[in-house]
């Protein structure tokens, strides 16, 4: 992905890591790198000022992609009407990207977790 053309969060390094072990990948391809507020379709926007997010579900199509719900500021509902998430693990070789994880949250919904998670977003553009 080009710089710039997605406004939102990335996921702390050190986190990242501890995050992989509570949530261990079920498909090959490993992403587990941001949260999205908006892409470049949806115009320019200012970086986002939140820092901290609590990961809340998770969703798992059997079918090759695996994402993390994430709530930002009070809730799970990004400006655009889809799902705040991170792509988890996915199944290239299935054809699988993540982008096809907005349409997977907006098909099956999420699972919530019994309790949410502490995750340290880091306000960026990629």
């Amino acid at each position: 992905m080009a710089d710039g053309l997605v406004t939102g969060w990335k996921l702390d390094r050190a986190e990242r890591e501890e995050l992989l072990r509570r949530f261990p990948p079920r498909w090959p391809d490993l992403v587990a790198d941001h949260v999205t507020l908006a892409s470049r379709k949806a115009g320019p926007r200012p970086l986002p000022t939140d820092r901290e997010g609590l990961i809340v579900g998770r969703v798992d199509d059997g079918d090759g992609l695996q994402a993390l719900v994430v709530e930002i500021g009070g809730t799970t509902d990004r400006p655009d009407g889809s799902t705040y998430h991170v792509t988890w693990s996915l199944d290239r070789a299935r054809g699988r990207t993540a982008v096809q994880s907005n349409e997977v949250l907006a098909r099956l919904g999420w699972e919530a977790l019994p309790e949410p998670v502490p995750v340290t977003l880091i306000p960026a553009r990629f």
